[in-house]
C-alpha cells in the first residue's frame, strides 16, 4: 500500500472516531479524549512506519495526536449546530491528511535533502502555533479556571508543540538540551501570558488570539534563528506583528 493511501485511510478513521468521542456521556470526555489520543497515535504509527526512527516516534508521531485532541476538545465547545460540526470534521480530515505529509517529509528528510521540507516547516509552524495552539487556549479559557490554572495548563500544552517546531528545523536524531530549554522558555512565556490575560476583562476569542499571536512571534524568532534565517528584518517582522496583535487585543478589553 502507497504512503498516500494509508495517510487517507489514516484521515478517515480518526475523523470517524472524533466524531464518535461526541457521543461519549459528559462525564466520560475527558476519558474518551485520552482514548483518541491512544488511538490516533497508534493508526499515526502505521501510517509513518516505514520511515521512524527511534527519536520520531517522540517527536513525530506525536504532531497528529496533539491535533486530534486539541481538535476534540475544541469540538466539544461548538454549539449544536450540525452544519458547523460536520465542517470541523471535515477540515480535521484534511488537516490531519496535511500533517501526515509533512511528517512524512521529516521522516524522509534525515536520509536526503528534499524541496519540499522548507513548505514541511511552514505547514507545521502554521498548525502548531495558528491551529493547535488556538484550539487548546480557546479550551482552557473556556473553563474559567483560576488564573494559576490557566498559566499552568497553557504552559504544558505549549511545551510540546513548541520541542516539535524547535527539533523540526535540524531534524536530529538525539534530542539537545538547548532544544528542550529554549521549548520551556517559550512555555513558560504562554503561561505567564496567560496569568495575565486571566485578570483582564477579555472575551473568550480575544485571549485566544492573544495567545496565538504571541506564540507566533516568539517561536517565530526562535524557528528562524536555527534555521539560520535571523535578520534584523525579520525580527521586526516578528516584533510588528506582535505589537498590532497587542493592540487589537487591548482595543477589544472590555474595560469598566
Amino acid at each position: 500500500m502507497r504512503k498516500r493511501e494509508k495517510f487517507l485511510i489514516s484521515s478517515f478513521v480518526l475523523s470517524f472516531a472524533l466524531l464518535g468521542t461526541q457521543y461519549v456521556p459528559l462525564d466520560y470526555r475527558l476519558l474518551g479524549t485520552a482514548l483518541l489520543f491512544f488511538v490516533t497515535y497508534v493508526v499515526s504509527a502505521w501510517a509513518l512506519f516505514d520511515d521512524l526512527s527511534d527519536i520520531e516516534w517522540l517527536m513525530i508521531v506525536p504532531f497528529p495526536c496533539l491535533y486530534a485532541i486539541s481538535v476534540s476538545l475544541f469540538y466539544f465547545l461548538l454549539p449544536e449546530n450540525i452544519l458547523s460540526k460536520i465542517a470541523v470534521l471535515a477540515l480535521f480530515g484534511v488537516g490531519m491528511y496535511a500533517i501526515y505529509l509533512t511528517c512524512n517529509i521529516f521522516s524522509v528528510a534525515k536520509f536526503r535533502t528534499i524541496q519540499l521540507l522548507r513548505a514541511a516547516h511552514a505547514v507545521s509552524f502554521l498548525f502548531t502555533t495558528l491551529l493547535i495552539e488556538f484550539f487548546f487556549a480557546n479550551t482552557v479559557f473556556s473553563l474559567h479556571l483560576p488564573f494559576w490554572a490557566n498559566g499552568l495548563a497553557i504552559s504544558l500544552t505549549t511545551f510540546p508543540l513548541a520541542l516539535i517546531s524547535l527539533w523540526s528545523i535540524e531534524l536530529k536524531q538525539k534530542l539537545d538540551i538547548s532544544i528542550i530549554h529554549q521549548a520551556i522558555a517559550v512555555a513558560v512565556l504562554m503561561g505567564e501570558l496567560a496569568i495575565g490575560i486571566s485578570f483582564l476583562p477579555t472575551t473568550l476569542w480575544a485571549a485566544s488570539l492573544c495567545i496565538v499571536g504571541s506564540m507566533y512571534a516568539v517561536l517565530g524568532v526562535m524557528v528562524t534563528k536555527l534555521s539560520g534565517r535571523l535578520f534584523q528584518n525579520t525580527v521586526w517582522e516578528y516584533v510588528g506583528v506582535w505589537i498590532v496583535m497587542l493592540l487589537a487585543f487591548f482595543a477589544m478589553v472590555q474595560w469598566k
